[in-house]
């Protein structure tokens, strides 16, 4: 019970942040898509590229970002594949998309800080690079396949800016170039405008629903049993697997993954529709119930699992 308060607490200001969202497109008139451009364009490259450029790199921590990206890449391509006949229109591509990832930023990290050792939380930061590269490449990918074609989809990716800022910054790592002391703040306080503007990209992405045509029961439910079952049930496997038999991973890692696998529906699915205009109405109203139902979910979660 008290884990619940203490997660109430923490993260009501994000939904603060949807409803400012929500407000400021309704009734302000601001663009979503030039707060969209924002996130994807500039803010993401230079968050990835500074979070890149400030961790240890070892050959155990990759098992993390290698992992989430083919897993969450796997899941996507399948999506597409499998349920291609079942919509006509660009909700199969976000709903590939939302499926193979999970708001391991927006929501995530300030999740880890709350329930994770200092170390942990800087692990599960570093795991999140993953998220980005997969939203950015993959999930760019996917999702752009509902508005364009094949060929223009990957030439989409490739002109991605969060791409060549993920090369950079790892690059510059490996020959030790580190960020100077006085950007570190600069830094931080960007990390914390992407924050800010993602979650109020689900308030924006709610602009124009309409109940009767914006709420698709398949897709919602698609959509939360492979965000809510399906990840979390393979990621229990492969600890109860590794803990029992191989030993390669250890407790930490075990923790970052599991708090990984039970995230809500990923932010990034709505700004990324608004930007490809791929039905960001459906995808807002199936990402933020993702995130009111998280409030009780990831606290059940977590007794079940038994590790925080």
């Amino acid at each position: 019970m008290n884990l619940f308060f203490i997660l109430l607490g923490k993260i009501s200001p994000l939904y603060l942040n949807i409803a400012i969202g929500y407000v400021l497109s309704r009734y302000f008139k601001v663009k979503r898509d030039l707060i969209a451009f924002l996130l994807i364009y500039i803010l993401g490259p230079v968050v990835i590229f500074f979070a890149t450029l400030s961790i240890e790199i070892n050959l155990q921590l990759l098992f993390l970002p290698l992992f989430v990206f083919f897993f969450g890449s796997s899941i996507a391509f399948y999506i597409l594949k499998r349920y291609k006949k079942d919509w006509n229109d660009a909700s199969i591509n976000t709903l590939a998309f939302t499926c193979g990832t999970g708001n391991t930023g927006y929501f995530g990290i300030p999740l880890a800080m709350i329930l994770l050792s200092p170390e942990s939380a800087n692990i599960f930061i570093f795991a999140t690079l993953a998220s980005l590269l997969y939203e950015n490449t993959t999930g760019f990918y996917v999702t752009a396949k509902g508005t364009f074609t094949a060929r223009q989809s990957i030439m989409k990716v490739i002109k991605l800016p969060l791409l060549y800022a993920f090369i950079a910054g790892v690059s510059l790592n490996i020959i030790g170039v580190r960020t100077p002391d006085f950007l570190i703040p600069y830094f931080e306080n960007l990390k914390w405008a992407y924050g800010i503007l993602g979650m109020m990209m689900l308030g924006m992405g709610m602009k124009g629903f309409n109940l009767k045509e914006d709420l698709d029961k398949k897709y919602l439910k698609v959509a939360y049993f492979y965000k809510f079952i399906f990840w979390p049930g393979v990621i229990l496997a492969i600890i109860i697997i590794d803990r029992n038999f191989i030993g390669f991973l250890n407790e930490e890692i075990y923790k970052v993954l599991f708090l990984f696998s039970v995230v809500p529906l990923a932010g990034n699915t709505v700004t990324l529709a608004v930007l490809l205009k791929a039905r960001p109405e459906k995808a807002s109203f199936t990402v933020l119930l993702s995130t009111l139902i998280s409030v009780l979910y990831i606290p059940i979660a977590l007794i079940i699992y038994g590790g925080f």
